[in-house]
């Protein structure tokens, strides 16, 4: 037998052990279930990195572990929306005229001088304050205000 094949067997042998642990951390089973699932498969994915002779099963209740603080994480930032009532009431339906409105203001502000531009950019588009963007544009404060202010 390969070592390969016996790597797979001791990995395939652990599952139980993997889903107790899984059903511990998760507190619920269809997420467990998710996690040894991502844990197998990752762990057969790089099997190859795994040391013959060492211990397999901390191996995967490290991957375990890792991909569960993982989604932890990463689910901190999402929000549920099974039916999806929340996104359509942050969508807005285009309108037509947006497209001719963009078209008409980059028409004017092309007519600006690159200095006026300039100031324009880094102060209404980039949201640097005066100071930053004279710092940036090497020249007085004054300067930029009046850039802006006759830009605008």
């Amino acid at each position: 037998m390969t070592e390969r094949k016996l790597l797979e067997d001791q990995l395939v042998a652990l599952v139980p052990d993997l889903r107790g642990f899984a059903r511990g951390l998760a507190r619920n089973y269809d997420t467990a279930d998710d996690l040894v699932q991502e844990t197998i498969t990752k762990a057969w994915a790089n099997l190859e990195k795994f040391t013959p002779g060492t211990n397999m099963r901390a191996w995967l209740f490290t991957i375990l572990r890792n991909t569960f603080y993982s989604h932890t994480r990463k689910r901190r930032w999402e929000a549920e929306d099974v039916d999806e009532k929340h996104a359509a009431r942050l969508t807005q339906p285009q309108h037509q005229d947006a497209g001719l409105h963009m078209k008409d203001f980059w028409e004017k502000f092309m007519t600006l001088s690159p200095d006026q531009r300039e100031a324009l950019i880094l102060v209404g588009a980039s949201g640097f304050s005066y100071d930053e963007a004279a710092e940036i544009a090497n020249v007085a404060v004054g300067t930029i205000k009046s850039r802006v202010n006759r830009g605008r």
